[in-house]
């Protein structure tokens, strides 16, 4: 295997899959939708496939999910069904929550698509949305400034590089803050966080494999119908729970993973 990492600079990701593209390999796995779309500019023979993406038929990564067609396909860690129960389980462990702050990059298609369902299943559950709109890890403490100002009473954090590598900081101002956190990974509450509820990362990997020996095995990757997660981890941080002086309800700690400090 080569492997190539980007360290969360985004702008690397096309020389990467370059370097790939050059050493003349037979697949390309790549994790997240900025790297698959830099894998996909730089080869259409090469088979790609993805073990984690967001809405890969919507922003033009493939024809569709039933049929994705050319030499991408994989799996998609996004479901429609995510951003409601996500905002149901925040609702839970903090039922006084009413305006949550949402921090994501609006220059991302995915994150855009992402911001809408969050919307919808926002307005849905009669919660008011805070959008905060970034565009580079400058602008974290306006962001912040902006949250707090807003009165926003939870947080919400989007899956992306950026806010990964600043998951410190991220954690740190929703503790500071006394804010209930949501998030879509769960490296964010073992950072401090309160909760996250995202598809098993684990699982999503371990499906990609199952492509790779497809494919090595003679399947086109354009046949191969695009899988969305069907398993499901729920991480809550216990020692962030009593700092804010919440309790995990019985319904959460039937099914819930504990980070321990």
């Amino acid at each position: 295997m080569d492997w190539r990492w980007s360290e969360g600079k985004t702008d690397r990701l096309p020389t990467l899959a370059l370097e790939l593209v050059q050493l003349k390999v037979d697949i390309i796995v790549v994790s997240g939708t900025q790297a698959t779309r830099a894998a996909k500019d730089a080869t259409s023979q090469i088979p790609i496939v993805m073990a984690v993406s967001g809405y890969p038929d919507k922003i033009g990564l493939v024809e569709s999910l039933a049929h994705p067609g050319g030499n991408v396909t994989g799996l998609s860690n996004v479901a429609p069904e995510l951003f409601g129960k996500r905002l149901q389980l925040l609702r839970e462990i903090a039922p006084k929550v009413s305006r949550v702050a949402v921090l994501w990059f609006p220059e991302s298609p995915a994150e855009a698509l992402s911001f809408r369902d969050m919307q919808a299943a926002a307005a849905a559950a009669g919660l008011d949305i805070q959008s905060i709109e970034m565009r580079s890890s400058d602008t974290y403490a306006t962001a912040f400034a902006t949250a707090t100002g807003g009165r926003a009473d939870a947080l919400y954090i989007n899956a992306n590089p950026l806010h990964s590598k600043n998951r410190q900081l991220i954690a740190d101002y929703a503790l500071n803050s006394r804010l209930p956190s949501m998030y879509e990974e769960s490296l964010f509450v073992r950072a401090g966080g309160l909760l996250s509820y995202a598809p098993s990362f684990t699982e999503l990997y371990r499906r990609a494999a199952t492509y790779v020996d497809r494919i090595l095995k003679g399947a086109k990757p354009g046949d191969l119908p695009i899988e969305q997660p069907t398993t499901f981890d729920l991480w809550i941080n216990p020692k962030t729970v009593k700092f804010l002086a919440l309790t995990i309800p019985q319904s959460l700690q039937l099914h819930a993973k504990l980070i321990e400090p």
